[in-house]
């Protein structure tokens, strides 16, 4: 059994998606979390068994359309993003990237822009 992960930037991930269901109604919020955090637990024993989208390992949510982009590095899951995957796939595809400046830029206009 491996040890899982969640970085800062998929827990910002997972905080945006929890404030976006959570506007859309009450209690949905919680319930994306709940499931998602199980979806993530469950790493630590199917780890490795997903498909490589863009050097990440992901997972799809069985619930919402929410993709689990995790490395592994020895016994490490490291949880590296948690997007919606109804964006576009080079949104997607620029989220994933293994350059952090740019994700962190990028994350910080969005957040701009939703907080005005």
């Amino acid at each position: 059994m491996r040890t899982v992960e969640i970085l800062s930037e998929a827990e910002e991930d997972l905080v945006e998606a929890f404030h976006f269901y959570e506007k859309q109604e009450s209690g949905v919020g919680d319930h994306f979390l709940v499931t998602l955090f199980t979806e993530i637990d469950c790493l630590a024993v199917d780890a490795g068994i997903h498909k490589i989208v863009w050097r990440r390992y992901r997972k799809l949510s069985e619930v919402f359309p929410f993709g689990i982009f995790y490395t592994i590095n020895e016994n490490v899951v490291q949880v590296r993003a948690v997007l919606d995957l109804r964006q576009e796939p080079a949104w997607v595809r620029q989220m994933t990237k293994s350059n952090y400046l740019a994700l962190m830029r990028l994350k910080a206009a969005c957040r701009d822009f939703v907080l005005g």
